[in-house]
């Protein structure tokens, strides 16, 4: 339940040392709808960027476009957003992605999926030294995650300063010098 990251190289496929900084290495500065998601793939911790861009669609039935994530996931979090937060994106077509080509299949992403589009949504850029991880329930409440501390640790380790988690997360984990991490109860 590992993975491994190779890069081709004109010697033959060479170890990628830290997968997180080549995932993250042409991250646009300052532009909205990109967060920094540490994920898990197998026991190893990746942080990877989720892009989302939303807007008016012209169609009488938004697109709803998921790369790397699950689709359904997508919808069921723009419905959250609008009953829980009022945020109605119903009208809207949504792309949401993993920036280089990973697949994220677990709960912790949809937090950071949230951010994503709420910041496309509004237009504005998030902390580009913010990483963001949690469960989000149906009624908006943000749910704790296996491995926080890891997440944490590999996300100071590449600059990071600041942690969204869940306030259950919080309560087991320890900053990292340097790294200020918040609970959040619900979105």
């Amino acid at each position: 339940n590992e993975i491994g990251v190779f890069e081709m190289k004109d010697a033959g496929l060479v170890e990628v040392g830290n997968p997180s900084r080549m995932f993250l290495e042409e991250r646009p500065e300052g532009a909205s709808g990109s967060v920094v998601l540490p994920c898990l793939e197998g026991t190893r911790p990746l942080l990877v960027e989720i892009q989302a861009l939303v807007g008016p669609s012209p169609l009488g039935m938004p697109r709803r476009t998921a790369v790397g994530v699950d689709h359904n996931r997508i919808s069921l979090l723009v419905a959250v957003l609008g009953k829980r937060m009022g945020l109605e994106m119903g009208d809207q077509d949504i792309f949401v992605n993993v920036a280089g080509g990973l697949r994220v299949d677990e709960p912790a992403a949809d937090l950071a999926m949230v951010s994503a589009m709420i910041s496309s949504f509004l237009d504005r850029a998030v902390d580009k030294r913010l990483v963001v991880f949690g469960e989000v329930g149906l009624a908006g409440e943000v749910r704790g995650v296996s491995r926080p501390e890891l997440r944490i640790k590999e996300s100071a380790k590449l600059g990071f300063t600041k942690c969204l988690l869940s306030p259950s997360n919080l309560d087991s984990c320890v900053a990292p010098d340097g790294m200020e991490i918040l609970g959040v109860d619900s979105i």
